[in-house]
């Protein structure tokens, strides 16, 4: 029996990296077929030769400017949402939990709203700076609401103090909204959850922010699986679930503030990506986390890719495309949780 532990373990840990070498190039195929299909429909040798031979055709400016930034957005976005609502679920022990519950959503809306309504909708790419600000604040505010009372910082708190700043923040942008159609006419599309329109200077000015934040969760992948099993388990394993709490929020806010602000308020992702993958591959966030990575940005693309194809519109957002299938699978997570619970 002692000698067939590590096989087992060894066959199990060939599958994995079987499945995730399998799911990366289904992403690759996908994003290829994202790039291609549109209005215009281009070959892969064309969308070859525009990223690495440009002669300023017609064709490569298409490539370049329109579709590869919007796939490159969709892929940063939606890898980065997954992984924050994997860790954010370790963080609270909840696999309902998601991203939107530290008020980075609300945060991030209520700043670029403000933004527009002062300064104009002609604002440019600054508005990305202030949507990323306003996630890093409001999430600070939950994390130190939460850490309030006497028994400190908790999962509870963080849910609690999450769901208040973020109502009050909703309520504040709405009545910005009201007042200001010019702004509510600027900021639609975006609040939607839209890759529609991203440049690769957009892109650039996030993937430092998102590109962090995955490699430290990564990292932190041995962490992040005992601080899911609970406060005590974490101690027993000498954990500060306290620090390890703080040190997640801080990926959180790097990874949902920089997709929020590259693409606006995606639901849905970081609640129905990690849950699905723990389902495939266990609860050991080292794979978690690479899987939902890989998971939430095929998730994101192929969304975008259905809008387009299914709806007949170029700018039709992929929040709404995402969200007709997170709100059933939401449901259903719920009602097992209830049923669990029971």
């Amino acid at each position: 029996m002692t000698g067939r532990r590590p096989l087992r373990r060894t066959g199990a840990e060939g599958r994995r990296w079987l499945a995730f070498t399998a799911l990366l190039c289904l992403l690759v195929v996908v994003a290829m077929s994202a790039v291609a299909l549109g209005t215009i429909t281009m070959p892969f040798s064309t969308i070859a030769a525009a990223i690495f031979q440009f002669d300023g055709s017609r064709g490569h400016l298409l490539v370049t400017t329109i579709r590869l930034p919007r796939v490159i957005a969709a892929l940063l976005a939606g890898s980065a949402l997954a992984v924050s609502g994997a860790i954010m679920q370790a963080v609270t022990n909840n696999p309902l939990a998601s991203p939107g519950l530290l008020g980075i959503n609300a945060g991030a809306a209520f700043a670029v709203v403000c933004l527009m309504t002062v300064f104009g909708s002609s604002t440019g790419d600054i508005y990305i700076w202030f949507a990323l600000l306003g996630a890093a604040a409001a999430a600070i505010v939950v994390y130190a609401l939460g850490s309030l009372g006497t028994t400190g910082q908790s999962p509870l708190g963080l849910v609690l103090a999450g769901a208040i700043v973020a109502t009050f923040l909703t309520s504040l942008t709405t009545a910005v909204l009201i007042f200001d159609q010019s702004t509510l006419d600027a900021v639609r599309l975006w609040t939607a959850g839209s890759v529609t329109g991203r440049t690769m200077a957009q892109a650039r000015t996030v993937a430092p922010y998102i590109l962090t934040g995955l490699v430290a969760a990564l990292f932190l992948g041995r962490n992040l699986t005992a601080l899911s099993l609970g406060a005590d388990a974490s101690r027993s394993l000498g954990q500060n679930p306290v620090v390890w709490r703080g040190v997640s929020i801080a990926i959180i806010i790097l990874l949902a503030g920089g997709a929020v602000a590259l693409a606006g308020p995606i639901g849905f992702v970081g609640l129905v990506v990690p849950h699905i993958v723990r389902m495939s591959v266990g609860i050991d966030y080292r794979w978690v986390i690479p899987f939902s990575a890989l998971g939430g940005a095929l998730l994101v693309v192929t969304a975008d890719i259905a809008g387009r194809l299914v709806f007949g519109s170029q700018s039709f957002p992929v929040g709404v495309t995402i969200a007709l299938v997170g709100a059933p699978f939401f449901l259903y997570l719920a009602r097992t949780r209830l049923k669990a619970e029971a």
